[in-house]
């Protein structure tokens, strides 16, 4: 069955490099090579499939097998390369579409509430800045159309989403439609006077223009929002400056992810829900949010935010970027023994047998997947070896992020020989000496 299932995901394969352009041929191979890849990795697990030449040796028939399953995670690479663009093309497309949804909401909603109360000039003024705003948007998204368009901005070096740049866009986009809101709301109650008028009205409409702006600008009721938008800003910044000195330190391990996902935001590199992102996500959206209500409650003023919901932001964003502090560890490893299977006297390591090396943070956060799992080396003395993969129902069994097992090369001459682990992220772990006897 998994036989059948890799030859229609090569052919598969073959069809989608003839129509490259065709989205559709692009994400189905993509399925269809992950679909062939866990096919014969649980088969594998199982037993079956390995060549008669190799089964009667353990060590052979490991190494095939493992061998199989780095060409197959290869493959399964290449095709997520050949459905990338597509899959970007699709985010570009919804991201517009979400806009341009907005502005029909908002018209909708304008429309609607305007029955009883009539149609006003804030109301002209807020469908004015929305269409603005959609019409920079989709001109950003256009110029970014290569890296999906409205994404762009917020995604990261290792293409996933980032927390910190998604609230900061958010703060920015709130901020740019109250000042476009009031400029274009000025403008439409109170236009430039025209050259027959006096000078004493020409007076008197300068001096309501400028009370007008006073009460909108104000420095002490926009004190807040000012707070606010400075607070995410350097949050981002600080964030961004915490990562790259982790990464330069190789205490933190970033492999690069194969597309950006909206989990990205709740999620940590692995996949699992970060508490710290998860609640600077919710509390900066819950006083947007009010933000927000307060701008449509009072078009006439940028909205006003209080000191206590700036003060909860600030506590916010202190736990996203303590938990920033504290990510990552940096590989290590604590000792290197012979393995030993039942039945087997104990000895000595030598020439042909298996070391496990026992440590930590040797598969990073992000790392889990078939392809990262090939690029793991152990490094022995002079000699380069790569870390078999072990299939069993559902996973692997080797490598794990503490434990790595590999055969000594033949190459490694009896002595003293160091031995250190070269992660996918390229991060090298500490050396560890072992005594290898003839």
């Amino acid at each position: 069955m998994s036989t059948v299932a890799v030859q229609e995901a090569r052919q598969h394969g073959e069809h989608a490099t003839a129509c490259a352009g065709c989205a559709h041929c692009g994400r189905t191979g993509h399925r269809r090579a992950v679909a062939a890849f866990l096919a014969r990795r649980d088969e594998l697990a199982a037993g079956h499939g390995v060549p008669a030449a190799v089964a009667h040796s353990p060590v052979a028939a490991r190494q095939w097998v493992s061998d199989e399953l780095a060409q197959a995670a290869r493959a399964v690479t290449a095709h997520g390369r050949e459905a990338g663009p597509a899959r970007l093309d699709l985010v570009r497309r919804g991201g517009l579409r979400a806009v341009w949804g907005a502005v029909l909401a908002l018209l909708l909603g304008q429309a609607l509430t305007a029955v009883g109360a009539g149609w006003t000039a804030a109301r002209t003024a807020g469908l004015c800045t929305a269409l603005v705003l959609a019409v920079l948007l989709s001109a950003a998204a256009h110029t970014h159309r290569a890296r999906g368009g409205l994404l762009a901005p917020l995604t990261g070096e290792d293409d996933r989403l980032s927390t910190t740049r998604a609230v900061a866009a958010a703060w920015l986009l709130l901020l740019s439609f109250s000042l476009l809101f009031l400029a274009v709301r000025f403008l439409t109650l109170r236009p430039p006077a025209t050259a027959v008028s006096t000078a004493d009205s020409t007076a008197v409409s300068t001096a309501a223009s400028t009370a007008d702006s006073a009460t909108a600008f104000g420095l002490t009721r926009t004190a807040g929002l000012l707070t606010a938008l400075a607070l995410v800003a350097a949050v981002t910044v600080t964030a961004r400056l915490v990562v790259t000195t982790g990464i330069a330190a190789g205490r933190l391990q970033k492999v690069p992810a194969d597309r950006p996902r909206a989990a990205d935001l709740l999620c940590d590199d692995s996949g699992r829900a970060c508490l710290a992102d998860v609640q600077y996500l919710l509390v900066s959206g819950a006083v947007l949010a009010l933000a927000a209500v307060g701008l449509a409650r009072d078009p006439a003023r940028l909205p006003e935010v209080p000191w206590s919901l700036v003060l909860l932001l600030a506590v916010s964003a202190a736990w996203h970027l303590a938990a920033k502090c504290a990510e990552g560890v940096r590989p290590t490893i604590h000792s290197v023994v012979r393995s030993r299977e039942a039945g087997d006297l104990d000895a000595p390591i030598r020439t042909g047998d298996d070391i496990e090396i026992r440590g930590r943070g040797f598969v990073p956060p992000g790392a889990g997947a078939p392809d990262p799992l090939t690029r793991l080396v152990v490094r022995i003395g002079p000699v380069h070896a790569h870390v078999p993969l072990v299939p069993v129902p559902g996973g692997f069994a080797n490598p794990t992020d503490t434990a790595l097992t590999v055969p000594l090369p033949a190459d490694v001459e009896p002595g003293r020989a160091e031995v250190s682990v070269v992660t996918a992220a390229g991060v090298e772990t500490n050396r560890v000496t072992i005594d290898v006897v003839d």
